[in-house]
């Protein structure tokens, strides 16, 4: 990534791409047909997200090398930076005299209607985390924004009384107002654009890009979700419930 949109590190500790960067061309890199005309460019290439995780795998291993770990991994789009992390956590073990037994628990996580954030916080699976007591626990998540999500939700699990809790952020937004609940590992800094692919979704849309991309005005309009369809199809979930 060009040295003028980039910084290497932020108050977050991860690699900063600053506000003016425009991203890569779509034209330079391949993507699904179905979402021509949906984005506007590729904002994090594939390529260099795997390198960045495996640095964070590093630092995570030099820190936590020997200790068992839980790790919670925020669904959705947490899942895809989850397993890669994982991966690359598992590797440097076989290689290395230092080890990180681990076990890994699925949460979701729901507060996002279209792209704006909304108040109602839905946490899914983790209703009873009673095994999480004494244990030392690492939250996989994809995406931290004003950091309110993050802070109910390590409020929720310290509530179990964990050992040690730390948190793996693959990107952290600079927001009007983000709170100080910053994760310990981050992968990168961004500005404050909606952005899709790497599991990362519009109204469960555009997981299945491998880039972190930046979604189109047109990508918006064509995937929207109207609030009271959204109802209506909560009713019928209920319905059949």
């Amino acid at each position: 990534m060009e040295d003028a949109a980039v910084q290497s590190e932020g108050r977050s500790g991860g690699i900063v791409i600053n506000d003016g960067w425009p991203g890569y061309s779509l034209d330079l890199f391949s993507y699904p047909a179905h979402y021509s005309g949906d984005l506007d460019c590729v904002f994090i290439p594939h390529g260099v997200i795997t390198d960045r995780t495996e640095r964070l795998a590093r630092n995570i291993m030099d820190d936590l090398g020997d200790h068992d770990i839980v790790v919670l991994c925020v669904l959705k789009g947490g899942y895809q930076f989850c397993v890669d992390l994982v991966d690359r956590i598992k590797a440097l073990s076989r290689n290395s005299n230092r080890t990180i037994p681990m076990r890994v628990h699925f949460i979701r996580l729901k507060s996002y209607l279209n792209d704006q954030s909304t108040e109602d916080l839905h946490i899914l699976g983790a209703e009873d985390l009673s095994f999480l007591a004494g244990k030392n626990v690492l939250i996989v998540e994809a995406i931290v924004g004003t950091g309110k999500t993050m802070e109910t939700l390590l409020k929720h699990v310290e509530a179990f009384r964990p050992k040690m809790i730390k948190v793996a952020g693959l990107l952290v937004k600079r927001v009007p107002h983000n709170t100080a609940c910053l994760p310990d590992y981050v992968g990168f800094e961004i500005p404050d654009r909606f952005v899709v692919g790497y599991a990362l979704d519009y109204n469960e849309y555009f997981r299945d890009l491998d880039h972190i991309c930046v979604i189109s005005e047109n990508g918006k309009m064509k995937y929207k979700i109207e609030k009271e369809g959204l109802q209506k199809e909560a009713n019928v979930i209920q319905q059949k419930a």
